[in-house]
């Protein structure tokens, strides 16, 4: 298994921020034009990266204080191993895809009295977009602060109506073996899946995300849907999400069907629970010269730490 420690992100190879927003824009604007429509962000003309989304600016809880990180390395420094293994890949790689229109996930399951398909327009009107800023801590020791547009993944799941069987929900990425990397040359199973307890993805922190820095996801960021879950390790908020399960038993996770004894189910963050092969106690917040402290639960823990009162989170880690 190849798992490639975070090398500084060399900020002076990648395009200056304003330079790279606005060509999105240009981009954006001029395939709308040439094709004689004006089109929203999802739509039946497709998934048009770089789109401006309105959003309503939540406080706290859910916002936190911190600086945003740079574009550059929210965009162009990713863990998506469907595009590449190294942590600049996906920003090179994954662009070459073409999103799948119309876009549509699946919900379905025992736990679920309404199973259904939605497309990303019925999705987009269960709740208000709101722009959230969180913190994101990687199991590898780096972390981030973004601006993730979306709103609780709780609206989707309430829409297909879970019921008393409902005990976790599993998720599964989109996989194009045509773009995609294999999973012999990733050494990670495809589809990618991932999996929460049904009372961390009712948390309202928990977020189904459908943009960042006020526009579409770029592809490398998850496009054009994909989670966020603030307290847990990154490989938790799942990228391209194209089913739902609702189901009795703990889903099987991708990272601990590849190596179980340094991926736990869990995975919350936690500086008391060293990864087997580096510590945890520090974290390297990208864009800053010194490390600070790893905090419990990412620093959400007032929000969160109550699920898991009764529970070992050594062995549950």
């Amino acid at each position: 298994m190849i798992i490639r420690r975070p090398p500084e992100l060399r900020y002076s190879a990648v395009t200056p921020k304003a330079v790279y927003l606005n060509r999105r824009r240009f981009l954006t604007t001029s395939a709308a034009a040439a094709a004689g429509v004006l089109a929203g962000p999802y739509s039946a003309y497709g998934v048009q990266a770089g789109t401006k989304l309105d959003a309503v600016k939540t406080p706290a809880p859910f916002s936190v204080t911190d600086k945003i990180s740079d574009i550059r390395a929210v965009e162009g420094y990713n863990n998506f191993y469907e595009f590449g293994t190294g942590k600049d890949e996906p920003s090179r790689n994954a662009p070459k895809w073409k999103v799948p229109s119309p876009w549509q996930v699946r919900i379905e399951g025992p736990g679920v009295d309404k199973p259904q398909t939605l497309d990303l327009d019925a999705i987009m009107k269960l709740a208000p977009l709101e722009e959230r800023i969180y913190r994101h801590r990687c199991v590898e020791g780096w972390s981030i602060v973004v601006p993730w547009i979306g709103f609780s993944l709780n609206a989707v799941l309430k829409a297909a109506s879970p019921n008393s069987k409902a005990k976790y929900v599993a998720f599964q990425s989109y996989y194009d073996p045509k773009v995609m990397l294999s999973s012999g040359e990733a050494h990670i199973q495809f589809p990618y899946v991932e999996g929460l307890r049904i009372d961390e993805a009712m948390q309202p922190l928990t977020m189904l995300v459908v943009g960042v820095f006020g526009e579409t996801l770029p592809n490398q960021n998850g496009a054009p849907l994909r989670l966020a879950v603030p307290w847990k390790y990154g490989f938790k908020s799942i990228k391209s999400i194209s089913k739902i399960s609702l189901v009795e038993n703990q889903p099987p996770t991708t990272w601990n069907i590849s190596a179980a004894r340094e991926y736990g189910f869990y995975s919350n963050v936690n500086p008391e629970v060293d990864h087997p092969r580096w510590s945890q106690a520090k974290e390297e917040r990208l864009g800053e010269l010194s490390k600070r402290p790893t905090v419990k639960f990412n620093g959400y823990g007032d929000q969160v730490a109550g699920m898991y009162g009764m529970m070992d989170l050594r062995k549950n880690y």
